[in-house]
């Protein structure tokens, strides 16, 4: 993800080398004491917010006690506030929950009764956020030195905006950022050169936005060091968007004239600033995409790429394989951890493997807490978002500086903007430290289960589960692009049903008895609870994957973004149960497998088979 210079400088003045240092610096000094900070952090932001109607009800009373706080100011989710955020959304301008004017919302991936989240935020905010971006490069300059020499190739993108009943701006967080000065207007930093000019990164039009960068970023070809986008998918979306237009882009190139398609003035005036005709050029790229395969057609269009930037922890994870295909190998780097409630830490070892990604939590964003996740046997125990915690459970939250290695935790969150005591619904489990300060693995996004009875399954299980699953397919040459899962609670006893688009690039097509065999490696790799269901309790189907037609899923998120999805922030839901989504998947059906038969169940613990 990009980054934000921190303060104003020009080129003359620019030193990469003391800007670096500072900024390591000023790590080094968080993560020493955090405990200190986070205490800072929490007095400021309750002083601050002194006389809001949300902590004067709790009966706070300008009180900045930590002790008090946690005693008094109840766990929250989103639907606990949501009458206070209608109040703000509606216009009202009291001090509902923060002391400063709530300058926008910024709309979640999230959702409630099936609309998107509202979070409020302040100008202050951005601030924050910039501080973080800040902290990307100078990390990263600690592995791969050099990056100020060139320039980074990232496909970013806006989504529209809408303005609530009282006036207020809504958009995702991305867009309030790209839209802000502190990008449009970002001062001079080698760190934030980018192939893409900005008229291009805030088209409103997804098409000429991502031909415009595209084209931009082959015209640069040999300045590029880096390339990426926000998610795994995003980056993958824009190389097949390349396969499918790269003729129009090398005429383009080669008459520097640009398609007639792209009509957006400003845009259309910025390429051309850069465009230029190249015939040489246009022959080369003309020659890598004419190849049979495309594998690493990163490092042959852009041969000094040092890496991709992207998101490939949770679900982006199955991306993986496509990505080390397309960039030959490359490192894959995930830099930060942030979201629309808040932006959270920075991944202080950015070239590890994306398996063993953590984030160190920068304790100035916020205020932190960590509700433990309890595991008992092979499966996870923790609160609802949907249930209100006890009197003791809320006992059981603890800070930052207090979480145990190698536990799960439930993320909490007090921030500047008015969110107290917040359970954002990642799970994370602490991997590691920096100095004092704990890093933490993101484990998953609670509430994306399938659940037919007493089963339940998380994301983390089921991409497990049909990762074991695909390596049937490899003899075949046929390779899983996209998934998700339905709940199917039509038939009797209710059934997992998959969806999987397949790419089969062999000549023999897959049997039906492997598409079955996947079906019973799932199940085989499913938890206790669910293989008891089949096996013992008769209460769940068999499990049933459907294969669709090609492009199936990009009909899916063409079909989020109509009601409002942000292109930057959409991933494929893994588990879907909005009936209109379910009958689009189900429409382009072509075949459909179940699992032959029950998988293995054993009553007892796992760790207790085979025990003498």
């Amino acid at each position: 993800m990009p980054e934000a210079p921190k303060e104003q400088q020009k080129a003359t003045d620019y030193s990469v080398a003391e800007n670096n240092k500072k900024t390591l610096e000023f790590i080094e000094d968080v993560t020493k004491k955090p405990d200190d900070v986070q205490k800072t952090v929490l007095a400021e932001i309750l002083s601050k917010n002194a006389h809001v109607e949300y902590l004067k009800r709790h009966g706070l009373n300008g009180i900045t006690d930590r002790e008090i706080f946690k005693k008094v100011i109840p766990v929250i989710t989103y639907e606990d506030i949501q009458p206070e955020i209608n109040l703000i959304a509606n216009g009202d301008k009291s001090h509902i929950l923060c002391s400063q004017p709530i300058s926008e919302f910024l709309t979640s991936s999230g959702t409630s009764g099936g609309e998107r989240k509202l979070m409020p935020t302040i100008d202050e905010e951005l601030e924050r956020r910039s501080l973080l971006y800040g902290l990307l490069m100078p990390v990263m300059s600690q592995f791969v030195p050099g990056l100020e020499k060139g320039k980074g190739m990232y496909f970013l993108f806006i989504k529209s905006e809408c303005k609530t009943p009282g006036g207020l701006v809504a958009r995702p967080v991305l867009t309030s950022y790209y839209k802000s000065s502190h990008f449009k207007e970002r001062p001079y930093d080698p760190y934030t050169n980018y192939t893409s000019p900005n008229e291009t990164i805030l088209c409103s039009d997804s098409y000429q936005g991502m031909y415009s960068q595209m084209l931009c970023g082959l015209c640069q070809n040999n300045e590029v060091l880096r390339v990426g986008a926000v998610f795994a998918s995003g980056f993958i979306r824009a190389i097949r968007f390349l396969e499918k237009h790269w003729s129009l882009l090398c005429n383009d190139i080669r008459t520097g004239t640009l398609n007639s398609q792209i009509t957006d003035p400003s845009v259309r005036e910025a390429v051309m600033k850069i465009l230029k005709a190249d015939p040489e050029l246009a022959n080369f790229i003309e020659q890598e995409c004419s190849r049979q395969s495309w594998q690493g057609i990163i490092t042959r269009l852009w041969p000094n790429t040092k890496y991709v930037d992207v998101i490939v922890t949770g679900t982006m994870s199955q991306y993986i394989p496509t990505l080390d295909y397309y960039s030959n190998g490359l490192p894959l780097v995930c830099t930060m951890y942030a979201s629309s409630e808040c932006y959270f830490g920075v991944n202080l070892n950015p070239l590890c493997k994306p398996s063993e990604v953590s984030y160190t939590l920068i304790p100035t964003m916020a205020y932190f807490e960590f509700l433990p996740v309890h595991k008992n046997n092979d499966t996870t125990n923790s609160v609802p978002l949907s249930k209100s915690l006890s009197e003791k459970e809320q006992q059981e939250l603890v800070d930052l500086v207090d979480v145990k290695l190698g536990q799960d935790y439930e993320l909490v969150v007090t921030t500047y903007a008015g969110l107290y005591r917040y359970r954002v619904g990642d799970v994370l489990r602490v991997a590691g430290f920096k100095n004092s300060a704990p890093q933490f693995n993101f484990i998953c996004r609670k509430n994306v289960v399938l659940s037919i009875d007493s089963d339940k399954t998380d994301e983390v299980e089921l991409q497990n589960a049909v990762k074991n699953a695909v390596s049937h397919l490899i003899p075949f040459d046929a390779h899983l692009i996209e998934y998700t899962s339905y709940a199917d609670t039509t038939t009797i006893p209710g059934h997992y049903v998959l969806y999987w688009e397949l790419s089969v690039n062999g000549s023999t097509p897959v049997p039906p008895s492997v598409l079955e065999d996947c079906c019973l490696t799932i199940e085989e790799s499913l938890n206790s609870v669910y293989r008891q269901g089949r096996v013992s309790d008769k209460s769940i189907g068999a499990l049933e994957i459907k294969i669709v037609e090609a492009g199936t899923f990009d009909k899916l998120m063409d079909y989020a973004i109509s009601l409002g999805a942000s292109i930057n922030q959409y991933k494929t839901p893994r588990c879907v149960k909005f009936a209109p989504i379910v009958e689009l998947l189900n429409f382009r059906v072509v075949s459909c497998y179940f699992s032959p038969k029950c998988p293995k169940w054993t009553p007892g613990h796992k760790q207790w088979i085979n025990i003498d």
